[in-house]
């Protein structure tokens, strides 16, 4: 114990220390406002850069799973129920790791586009048992994260007819059961084009 001095161990979201050029934010912490903050429940580690007198922030879980969305995070996640005013999702993966237990998410209707969010009908948007991408946005209160799909990039990926196939984009706001050709409405993430994916 006397030479790797004390372990210091933290909790997810625990501010760690300020981000400048001398503290740099790495694998297992975020940065958000100045400050470099954990994403893990476990033991901080600094890993000195060579040449320069920059470290490196690590967060290295005491589990594999204890890693939390965070502000700015890319989740997927199902949407659970859609009434007029938000849906509310359970979030299965942050990034490309999937959650050993999900969190609870929250999709208002002026979260859902960018521009005309007078006129966004939530059941034209979602419905349940989709999957989403979607951008977590800073907490505004505990236990739930408030998510958005104003971006191009973010909306529905899979969805299921009534029929229990997966549909097809046809759209940036429909997608279609390629079995009954019936459309539904949806916001449909951007479709990458097959080609450009190597």
């Amino acid at each position: 114990m006397e030479k790797n001095k004390e372990l210091i161990v933290c909790v997810p979201g625990q501010r760690l220390c300020t981000s400048d050029k001398v503290n740099i934010s790495g694998t297992g912490t975020y940065e958000q406002q100045g400050y470099i903050y954990s994403k893990l429940a476990g033991v901080v580690k600094l890993i000195p850069q060579e040449n320069v007198r920059a470290k490196i922030y690590e967060v290295h879980g005491i589990t594999e799973q204890s890693i939390v969305p965070a502000p700015g995070d890319i989740v997927t996640a199902m949407v659970t129920l859609v009434n007029q005013r938000f849906c509310k999702c359970s979030i299965k993966c942050v990034g490309d790791i999937v959650l050993t237990r999900p969190y609870r998410g929250i999709l208002r209707k002026e979260d859902v586009r960018a521009l005309d969010k007078d006129n966004i009908q939530m059941y034209k948007c979602f419905r349940p048992g989709d999957i989403i991408l979607a951008r977590v946005m800073p907490m505004t209160e505990a236990h739930t994260y408030q998510l958005s799909t104003a971006e191009n990039e973010l909306g529905v990926v899979i969805a299921q007819s009534e029929e229990g196939v997966p549909m097809i984009p046809i759209s940036w706001t429909q997608m279609q059961c390629p079995k009954t050709l019936h459309k539904e409405f949806r916001k449909v993430a951007k479709v990458v084009p097959e080609h450009a994916v190597e």
